[in-house]
């Protein structure tokens, strides 16, 4: 029985992957079980920005995980304290509340936004409506799948819960009018990974900020996937130089090694927990904490910000030579593009598994978007020799629909 053959026998269901059994990994390359080399193109969705077993990394996990990994937060430890001192300093925020999961991170502001809603801004008891944007992806609890506009994420869960109102992404004029009385909070990915890597119009987050201002509403941006680097910024709010009310982040922010996840915010809104409102075994653990630590610390000396910024914009420059009719927009920030391919000629899972042949791994989203977010580790060679390959691919398709 293959590898393949014994996670389909044992393991549900629930995704769809490539068909390449992955073995090892350093920097922006993994290996699968027969030897052969790909460049890694996805960074399991931003979580390996520093690059697969940064040396830096692996060395905190270690050194860590041999003194003390997991005790609970029934205890103070060492390593939480520096850990949220950073994060905070970093992201201008106050206070941080951390969990394990990117959907943890979401599910804690959605409470802490509906508690602030009853107890800070008055809201009448079960009254409390959130904001979200349609084609958004924040995970897949139930909470969060119920106000998902992707038919498929909440088929066979119901009942769903209720509280949240959904309006175009990008639409200041339909966020304004969806916004009442009993509006506790806005929560949005600044910029949409899951729909396709899809852009707001320039301005958008100001003009949020502004209207979140004037309606004593919450601004709560998502930034599991755009936040540390990813965009080209420490976080992507700051290309409109806003700040939000509550952040969440994860992915990233464990160094590609473990699941790490906070949701900041400022003082006002983090306080309206009190001790037994909310928590996690393993949240805040020692080990996930050192770890963390250690991630931003890179990301700063090692200058992945401006990496990303820098690899990003030259990446966007040679991938926008790729004319073919096959393409119909190419659009994203940093290290972080999605390519979207014309469905009716050609599905973007097909481009990955040929991509896949010739040694890239990336992954479709929405079946027509190919998604292009390397390590911020990448170099312009490895970059060049990625694009070279998603040429051969485009122009081997071109080829076998024009012999057709």
């Amino acid at each position: 029985m293959t590898m393949i053959e014994k996670e389909n026998k044992f393991c549900a269901h629930n995704y769809h992957p490539l068909p390449v059994v992955l073995t090892k990994g350093e920097g922006v390359w993994l290996w699968d079980e027969d030897g052969n080399k790909y460049l890694d193109m996805m960074s399991a969705y931003s979580a390996v920005s520093h690059g697969h077993s940064h040396p830096r990394l692996v060395k905190a996990l270690t050194e860590q995980a041999a003194k003390l990994a997991v005790t609970s937060r029934a205890y103070h430890t060492d390593r939480l304290g520096p850990f949220l001192e950073k994060l905070c300093t970093v992201s201008g925020m106050d206070v941080a509340l951390p969990m394990n999961t990117g959907a943890e991170a979401v599910e804690t502001a959605i409470k802490a936004a509906r508690r602030w809603g009853y107890h800070i801004k008055g809201i009448e008891k079960d009254r409390a409506e959130i904001i979200v944007a349609a084609e958004n992806f924040h995970g897949r609890t139930t909470t969060i799948i119920s106000f998902s506009s992707d038919p498929d994420y909440k088929d066979g869960f119901g009942p769903l819960t209720s509280g949240f109102k959904t309006v175009p992404f990008g639409d200041i004029a339909a966020m304004r009018a969806a916004v009442t009385e009993n509006t506790a909070a806005i929560l949005i990915e600044p910029i949409q990974g899951e729909a396709g890597i899809k852009m707001p119009p320039d301005g958008y987050l100001k003009d949020l900020r502004a209207l979140c201002d004037e309606k004593n509403v919450l601004l709560i941006l998502d930034e599991i996937q755009s936040g540390l680097g990813r965009t080209g910024k420490m976080f992507c709010f700051e290309h409109e130089g806003i700040r939000p009310d509550g952040l969440t982040l994860g992915k990233a922010l464990g160094g590609g090694m473990m699941p790490v996840s906070c949701f900041l915010a400022k003082r006002e809104l983090m306080d309206v927990f009190n001790p037994g409102s909310h928590g996690s075994t393993f949240g805040g653990n020692p080990l996930a904490a050192a770890v963390g630590l250690e991630a931003l610390k890179v990301m700063e000396e090692e200058n992945l910000v401006e990496k990303s910024a820098e690899q990003g914009a030259y990446m966007m420059e040679e991938l926008k030579k790729l004319s073919s009719s096959l393409i119909r927009e190419i659009r994203g920030r940093g290290l972080w593009i999605g390519v979207d391919f014309d469905p009716a000629r050609v599905s973007a899972r097909e481009i990955c598994e040929r991509l896949k042949e010739k040694g890239v791994l990336s992954k479709e989203t929405h079946e027509t978007v190919v998604r292009f977010a390397p390590p911020l580790t990448i170099s312009r060679e490895e970059i060049d020799w990625g694009i070279t390959r998603l040429k051969e691919v485009v122009r081997e398709v071109e080829s076998r629909q024009s012999a057709a």
